[in-house]
């Protein structure tokens, strides 16, 4: 058959990228955006075409990349963070919620939401995601992002 096919590309010159980032865990969401910048800079992302909003935590992301999405102004949105396990089921009651909602703001605005939020059961596992032997989250969201919103275009 000769069908034609779509691919999405790691290009990110001309993409416009918003970025949420949670303070609660800076430590880990430090990190988160750094590989997100440095993906998007090794991609050809143009830095005044990047906007980060910080949220006080995983929670609020949803409203924040929301408020984006309605802006239309950007090709894809990316929410960094880090839930981590505590004695209490509260981190897994916010993951389930935020990453449900952030899928529902994708879908209903036809912009990529790239859920970039690490959640951990313990402090390693989140030092592993966030830039050492695990890779680095942010980055890999950063180039889910680039490739989504380069798909997207293609397909109008």
């Amino acid at each position: 058959m000769n069908c034609k096919e779509y691919h999405g590309q790691l290009d990110a010159k001309g993409l416009r990228f918003g970025i949420v980032v949670s303070r609660h865990n800076d430590l880990f969401t430090g990190q988160l955006l750094k590989g997100a910048l440095d993906c998007l800079a090794r991609h050809g992302a143009d830095e005044k075409n990047v906007e980060i909003v910080w949220v006080p935590g995983a929670y609020e992301q949803p409203l924040a990349i929301k408020k984006l999405a309605q802006a239309k102004k950007h090709h894809a949105l990316i929410a960094l963070g880090a839930v981590i396990q505590g004695a209490t089921p509260h981190a897994g009651l916010i993951n389930a919620q935020v990453a449900r909602a952030l899928t529902q703001i994708g879908l209903e605005s036809g912009i990529p939401v790239v859920d970039g939020i690490v959640a951990a059961e313990n402090l390693d596992q989140a030092i592993e995601r966030c830039g050492s032997k695990a890779g680095n989250r942010g980055f890999h969201a950063a180039q889910t992002a680039i490739e989504m919103a380069s798909l997207l275009k293609q397909l109008g």
